[in-house]
């Protein structure tokens, strides 16, 4: 059978859902495929796919298989204790042979080169790391990971990396170890080490407060939610030009520059519209932003060359964007 590439990364795609098997207490995986075996998008480790679930329904999943596999794209689904749909439809009501559509893949948690990582996963979070580990491993690079979750029967694919991997992994379940040891983890940068973390928001939180005298770059997190930020007074009107439209329009205080793009009859790709996922990413050509995302790093945002249009804003009368 001849194989026939799809759409470019970015596409949407209607694709099978082949497998949805159990990995850990409220934790399933999902193996999707296209309905005629073509190959599917390529990727990276620490991409992620949108699956539409339902009219307004789009939640992004960490990728978690193998990049050289195009025929499968595999993600690990938690069950939310306090679900806005998402979560409770993949494991209540998605089924084996259900057609799902997925956007992506995209990747704003990449995997830069270095001589050694430490991974630090926290829950599902272990799930971007996966194939991070994989790639260090075939580098040859040195690392190891430190997973804690709430228990060991929560914590996904853990057995498998501790056999595959005794000595590079610890697996510290909380209910027999307690809370992760950062102070420990975390005593002083190292030159050539890259620090990669993926978890709930207050590890998250932990790892960049204990790591804010370290280098820019060392540490690299990825986000499932919008950071926690002090409440924001709106800020005043602006203009938007849009260079490739020849378009301006006018920000308002109570509208998002996603929205008022939108108005002008301009089409956007969008899924999560908080900050988090990436799909917005939009060149700047001109102008300050007020960086209200979760995506960005603070050498990023003061480049001024790119923003998230569905939260961010402009520090300044007017920006000129790619669109």
């Amino acid at each position: 059978m001849t194989i026939t590439p799809l759409a470019p990364t970015g596409d949407d795609l209607d694709l099978t859902l082949l497998r949805k098997e159990p990995l850990a207490e409220d934790i399933v995986r999902l193996s999707l495929a296209h309905p005629s075996g073509a190959q599917l998008p390529a990727w990276s480790p620490g991409a992620h796919i949108d699956l539409v679930l339902g009219p307004g329904l789009v939640r992004q999943y960490s990728l978690c298989g193998d990049p050289e596999d195009t025929s499968l794209l595999q993600v690990a689904v938690l069950r939310e204790p306090e679900s806005q749909g998402g979560s409770q439809y993949v494991h209540d009501t998605l089924a084996e042979g259900d057609t799902v559509r997925v956007g992506g893949p995209r990747n704003h948690f990449q995997l830069a080169h270095s001589p050694r990582y430490l991974f630090v996963a926290g829950g599902i979070g272990i799930t971007p790391l996966l194939p991070m580990i994989a790639a260090a491993e075939q580098q040859g690079a040195d690392w190891r990971l430190v997973y804690g979750g709430r228990s060991g029967a929560s914590m996904a694919f853990a057995g498998q990396l501790a056999k595959a991997h005794p000595r590079r992994v610890k697996l510290c379940p909380q209910d027999e170890t307690g809370l992760l040891d950062l102070d420990a983890l975390l005593t002083s940068p190292a030159s050539d080490t890259l620090v990669y973390c993926c978890g709930p928001e207050p590890l998250l939180d932990a790892m960049e407060r204990k790591t804010a005298s370290w280098p820019d770059g060392a540490l690299h997190i990825e986000r499932f939610a919008p950071k926690s930020r002090a409440a924001q007074t709106p800020s005043a009107s602006f203009e938007v030009e849009l260079s490739r439209s020849g378009i301006t329009v006018t920000v308002s205080p109570d509208q998002t520059v996603l929205q008022s793009v939108e108005e002008a009859g301009v089409q956007v790709l969008t899924s999560c519209q908080e900050g988090t996922c990436g799909t917005c990413e939009t060149a700047v050509l001109d102008g300050v932003v007020d960086h209200r995302d979760s995506l960005l790093t603070p050498a990023e945002q003061a480049g001024n060359d790119t923003m998230f249009i569905c939260v961010s804003r402009a520090a300044c009368p007017r920006l000129v964007l790619d669109l």
